[in-house]
């Protein structure tokens, strides 16, 4: 998608993104090949890139999950994870990202005989490379990891401990993520509880492939800081009447300024949503929730949240002014300390928006 210059140029802030689903596709070739793996479903860079978009094009949230069985193949090597987490810098930077969380499950990639440590500090290393090549490209970034736990595992207070022991070495957080139904969040109590006693940050995957009951959950029996995805609570505003009326978790998670991972094309994808144009995120946006724009999985939605956000703008009627306040939004949300988000505001964002005649 060739970008409008004024969005191409705006700075933007990205808290919702998989390593393992923004993974180049030729370098998914070159490392299948370095490594002997050969189920790939395709040779060349564009087939491949085109098979990753259309498998995830199935309309559920379980079909678009397999995919990601070949980028972690992939990614069980040190070569392969430093080179990867570089490139994602590269890539973000490139699209005008500034501060960026990516996130990854360090017990997907122990295939190749690596420990949870040794995985964490590769992709933490290959970040900052990336930050470095970035900045010399006249792209400065910053990147932070966010560790997360898959929620049909048993291994969800172990990468709770894990992101404690890193948050002063690149990790800024926990997360987990996975298939929602028949696996709520409260199954991983013991690893909120953990957090909370540790003061540490964490984000839920919830209100995406399941409804309000999920949300609830990872809200009033988990703690968590931020809602990963969380569109299913417009399923808690009656929009029937001359005005939208919240229900009571929907009105807590606004005035609480609960912060929304807002991913519109993966959404798209797994059927949480049908079009851009319609996509809860503008109601939400209007209603003035805490919402943030995402890209969630760049390589199976052939997304950037320069796409992102110019689909919004050409769909569903959002205006520059509204890319600043969602953008503001999410570096407020981020989590790394306060002075350091509010820099990055009034120093790189502000200042950028400024230049476009915003603000």
């Amino acid at each position: 998608m060739e970008l409008r210059p004024d969005i191409a140029a705006a700075p933007k802030v990205l808290l919702h993104d998989h390593l393992d689903g923004g993974v180049r596709p030729q370098t998914v070739i070159e490392l299948a090949d370095a490594i002997g793996y050969d189920a790939l479903p395709a040779r060349s860079e564009a087939e491949l890139g085109e098979w990753f978009r259309t498998s995830a094009d199935s309309g559920s949230l379980e079909r678009y999950l397999e995919t990601f069985a070949h980028t972690v193949a992939v990614m069980q090597t040190t070569d392969g994870l430093f080179r990867i987490a570089m490139e994602c810098a590269l890539d973000l930077a490139a699209d005008g990202v500034v501060y960026a969380e990516s996130r990854f499950a360090p017990e997907l990639h122990l295939e190749g005989d690596l420990s949870l440590e040794e995985v964490v500090e590769t992709v933490n290393a290959g970040f900052r490379a990336g930050e470095v090549l970035a900045a010399e490209q006249g792209k400065p970034i910053r990147m932070a990891a966010l560790l997360t736990a898959m929620r049909h595992a048993a291994k969800s207070r172990e990468i709770a401990e894990l992101a404690v022991r890193y948050r002063d070495l690149g990790v800024a957080g926990f997360d987990i993520a996975g298939a929602e139904a028949g696996y709520p969040p409260s199954r991983h109590l013991d690893a909120f509880e953990y957090l909370q006693r540790e003061n540490a940050h964490f984000t839920i995957h919830a209100g995406e492939g399941f409804g309000l009951p999920s949300i609830w959950e990872a809200i009033q029996w988990c703690g968590a800081d931020r809602l990963g995805h969380g569109v299913r609570i417009v399923d808690d505003i009656d929009v029937t009447g001359e005005r939208p009326v919240l229900g009571r978790l929907a009105a807590y998670v606004r005035d609480s300024r609960i912060p929304l991972e807002m991913c519109p094309t993966s959404n798209l994808q797994t059927g949480a949503a049908v079009s851009y144009a319609e996509h809860p995120v503008t109601l939400l946006k209007d209603l003035r929730f805490r919402v943030t724009i995402n890209t969630d999985n760049r390589l199976m939605s052939h997304t950037t949240l320069g796409a992102e956000m110019q689909h919004l703008v050409e769909e569903a009627g959002w205006s520059l002014a509204d890319l600043r306040w969602a953008t503001i939004n999410a570096m407020k949300s981020a989590f790394i300390p306060f002075d350091e988000r509010l820099a990055l505001i009034d120093e790189v964002i502000k200042p950028g928006y400024h230049a476009l005649g915003v603000g």
